[in-house]
């Protein structure tokens, strides 16, 4: 029998689009989630919302408002360290066994990537980089050939979403990340696992450092003001 490709659920994109928002900064920090009228926005019934909103609310995304609903929650930068140091750990055996697996099949599809990671940084599209960013990953994750490591990063790649569009949305100029991307993919290329391993820690631990540091000075300034 043909494997069918599972299509996202109505909950899913209703997710995604939540999520977006927040990511993007339409949705801020402390602003009140109104069920109604996000179901009013998507064109769909309060049933899929409510599904997703409690699906967000799971992951941290979001927070009981005082009385009744919900808020997005503040980003707390010792959070977003443990959050690094899991993806630290669980990618770096991503890249490991990618390198393992290699094919020549996946070089062109490596390559493409990296361009549209390029393009998106040079458009400035927060949207878009985050998407290539993640693009990325999922295709190491595909070529590790383990079936755990996707399901595991999921609640890690919501957050991450989050703190990405936050500090992209501040940046002057995004930091340029891609460099990373494409010496770490010769690596993965290259069959070196232990490389390609200690490479992909490196570049979470230095990304952790540059997000929470980035943090840091949006919430100092917002005490500030």
């Amino acid at each position: 029998m043909k494997i069918l490709e599972s299509q996202p659920t109505l909950v899913e994109q209703v997710h995604k689009a939540i999520l977006a928002e927040i990511a993007e900064g339409k949705l801020r920090t402390g602003e009140r989630i109104i069920q109604e009228q996000i179901a009013q926005e998507l064109g769909v019934s309060r049933q899929p919302v409510q599904q997703a909103l409690v699906l967000l609310k799971n992951q941290g995304v979001l927070i009981d408002a005082p009385g009744r609903g919900l808020l997005v929650a503040p980003m707390d930068p010792q959070f977003v360290r443990k959050m690094y140091e899991m993806r630290s750990v669980i990618e770096g055996l991503a890249f490991r066994k990618a390198a393992e697996n290699f094919t020549t099949k996946a070089k062109a599809r490596g390559e493409q990537l990296l361009t549209v990671g390029r393009d998106a940084l040079m458009r400035g599209s927060v949207s878009d980089m985050i998407s290539a960013d993640m693009a990325f990953h999922m295709f190491i994750y595909e070529l590790a050939d383990n079936p755990l490591i996707g399901p595991a990063m999921e609640t890690q790649w919501v957050n991450a979403q989050r703190v990405m569009g936050s500090v992209l949305l501040s940046a002057d100029k995004p930091r340029d990340i891609w460099d990373e991307h494409e010496a770490l993919f010769k690596l993965v290329a290259s069959g070196d696992g232990v490389g390609a391993e200690l490479a992909a820690r490196r570049h979470l631990d230095q990304a952790a450092d540059f997000m929470i540091a980035r943090l840091g000075d949006q919430l100092s300034s917002e005490v500030i003001a």
